[in-house]
């Protein structure tokens, strides 16, 4: 594992940025690599970089002031970090920062990662960039500041720890976070379940509208713009649906797009084990995990799904059966 010291020596001004739309592990991983500069780096300008805002939830982390979503001209940074980031394009407009640099540092977890920086590390086998994070800082150098993000971030991405992504490596780190006296039951509470009521009509919405295909092996929901503007919704509040249409029994993979544009949908997607739905993403030109992964598609929501399903139904079928 690279160590975050010798990347530090010397550097004066450090970057630190996560992919568009941040959710709790770009959050996360991002302001503890922040905070563990500011205790142990004073020296050191570092500022965190984030397009788009993050959810009102994530504002308990310390310095959540500090995070900075416009791009003034500036010098380039020593060291520039891009967190929970599967390629360039997701970094939006921090990778005119990120290509400037001096030195640029890729720290990730997802498979579809083919390492853009000068220095990477990549385990795809990790359950998210905050357990990545939490592992180059040391158990001995956490702080109460710096472990909320970070376990803040491995919550979200392991779905309180009950994903497949989580492992015995996990578990300890998580506990390494625990023991600095965090409030971890009310991180969990307030970041991860608690929901407004508008989106739970909306969740209730999309269940009641949802559809089984493929005898029962895949499930698909989708909301339309007009949906959205009815609701006075915005994406973020979409958060979880796609989880909550994977636990239906007999279900493989569960699929939830919402449009963005006229005829073009956001689309996630999530296996229950049998489908590598990163595969599936990556076909389309998106990317992610073996269980959880998301693309960008033009069409018809009819159009869009059975593309996806076809997809699906390659990794289902027998060979046998596909090569008939």
């Amino acid at each position: 594992m690279i160590s975050l010291d010798h990347i530090l020596d010397k550097a004066k001004r450090v970057g630190i940025c996560g992919h568009v739309k941040p959710d709790g592990d770009a959050y996360g991983s991002c302001m503890g690599l922040y905070l563990f500069l500011k205790t142990y780096y004073p020296s050191i300008d570092a500022k965190v970089y984030l397009e788009d805002r993050y959810p009102d939830s994530f504002r308990f982390v310390s310095c959540s002031q500090d995070v900075i979503h416009d791009y003034p001209i500036e010098e380039p940074h020593d060291v520039f970090f891009a967190l929970d980031c599967s390629d360039l394009e997701r970094l939006g407009s921090s990778g005119a920062y990120f290509q400037a640099a001096k030195n640029t540092v890729v720290i990730d977890h997802h498979v579809s990662n083919d390492g853009f920086g000068m220095i990477c590390e990549i385990q795809p086998e990790a359950s998210s960039a905050s357990e990545l994070v939490a592992l180059m800082i040391g158990r001995e150098r956490i702080t109460r500041q710096i472990a909320e993000p970070l376990y803040m971030g491995i919550a979200h991405d392991t779905g309180v720890f009950q994903y497949s992504c989580t492992s015995s490596r996990t578990m300890m780190v998580g506990g390494w976070l625990m023991d600095t006296g965090i409030d971890f039951s009310r991180i969990c509470d307030e970041t991860f379940f608690l929901k407004t009521y508008i989106q739970n009509q909306v969740l209730g919405r999309a269940l009641a509208e949802s559809i089984l295909m493929m005898d029962g092996k895949l499930i698909f929901s989708a909301i339309r713009q007009k949906d959205m503007e009815f609701y006075q919704i915005e994406p973020k509040d979409l958060d979880g649906i796609v989880q909550q249409l994977r636990v239906t029994r007999g279900v493989e993979v569960a699929v939830f797009l919402y449009e963005v544009q006229t005829r073009r949908y956001k689309v996630s997607m999530r296996s229950n084990g049998k489908v590598d739905v990163s595969k599936v993403a990556l076909y389309f030109q998106g990317g992610g995990h073996v269980r959880a992964a998301g693309c960008t598609i033009n069409g018809g929501v009819h159009d869009v799904v059975n593309n996806i399903a076809a997809q699906v139904e390659k990794q289902l079928l027998p060979s046998s059966q596909m090569s008939r």
